[in-house]
């Protein structure tokens, strides 16, 4: 299933810029409470990892989805790689990645490219994450596995964690990067189920996205699986548990909770800011429930800390887990 650069002369991909756009749409005044506030990106390996970035022409989610631990991240030398492009074709109203028609195109490069950068960086996990590609008969599915490949053959030490697209339920496109060489596989599902629409595009789903993960760990047991929840939106307490219950009878083994922030005022407002106590309550809960980790509180992001050692895990590894305990670290979220 190969794809193929669309001649130069083919015309140029639309888009609207921060994903969405509303005539109707209310300014971004809401004061934000003490707990979200985050350092200005500085230093000198913050600027190095910009450097690579630009240099080899990669799209970060860190820079496109506005992420607010950019600057901690950067400057600990890691990134989370964002393939395909900067192009969604699909519109979710918490998203500020950019929404339009990519009209097929691809780089046939990037996944050298991008094992190339892993290598100059030196990174141990590395986070994969993509657009969404609807104009891509396979949803962009074997490029991300011929990434994750070239990465392995170039890094065969590191571990790398793939943050995909849902490939609309598609459990072939699926197959395509578990059998890459993948080591955590990861979908989010983003919100509780009531809200899954107006939050997530309407080509998305609630149910699409646990099936896809419950595909996952039927198929390779021995791939940590993962999703991420937002928090603000509206949900409440009881709808956050039977989302935590619905993720851990698909066999999720890592879950993140984190607060949604409005990316810009086109975007869904928040409804309110949870406190770091409740998301620590939150963990609680949901640790009951069998999880191998949750990681909870307001600037988690689904990659955020992906490659925080946690070898000491206080738990222990389920079986199906105890191969990738092959030394004094181990890398889970």
């Amino acid at each position: 299933m190969t794809q193929t650069n669309e001649p130069t002369t083919e015309k140029q991909a639309k888009f609207v810029k921060n994903g969405i756009y509303r005539k109707d749409s209310v300014p971004v005044r809401e004061k934000k409470p003490d707990w979200l506030k985050v350092t200005i990106p500085t230093g000198q390996v913050f600027g190095e990892v910009r450097k690579i970035v630009k240099e080899h022409r990669l799209h970060t989610v860190c820079e496109e989805a506005m992420c607010p631990n950019i600057g901690e991240c950067w400057s600990r030398g890691t990134a989370t790689f964002m393939l395909m492009g900067h192009i969604c074709t699909r519109g979710c109203r918490f998203c500020a990645v950019d929404t339009g028609n990519p009209t097929g195109k691809l780089d046939l490069d990037e996944p050298q490219g991008v094992a190339e950068s892993v290598q100059l960086m030196g990174l141990k996990y590395v986070v994969l994450t993509s657009v969404d590609r609807d104009d891509l008969p396979d949803g962009g599915a074997y490029h991300f596995a011929k990434t994750v490949a070239a990465i392995k053959k170039l890094n065969p030490e590191t571990r790398v964690e793939a943050l995909t697209p849902d490939f609309s339920g598609n459990t072939h496109c699926v197959d395509l990067v578990l059998d890459s060489g993948v080591d955590t596989y990861a979908q989010n599902i983003e919100t509780v189920r009531r809200l899954t629409h107006p939050v997530r595009d309407i080509r998305a789903d609630y149910d699409q996205t646990l099936a896809v993960l419950a595909h996952a760990k039927r198929a390779r047991p021995d791939v940590i699986t993962k999703t991420s929840v937002m928090l603000g939106l509206g949900e409440t307490r009881e709808e956050i548990m039977q989302t935590m219950i619905d993720c851990r009878a698909a066999g999720v083994d890592v879950l993140t909770f984190g607060q949604y922030l409005r990316p810009t005022m086109h975007h869904l407002p928040v409804e309110r800011y949870v406190t770091p106590a409740e998301f620590n309550e939150i963990r609680e809960e949901g640790m009951k429930l069998g999880f191998l980790e949750i990681v909870s509180g307001p600037l988690v992001r689904s990659s955020y800390k992906a490659e925080q050692i946690v070898m000491d895990h206080p738990r222990g590894l389920p079986e199906h887990l105890t191969h990738i305990a092959d030394g004094d670290q181990l890398s889970l979220i």
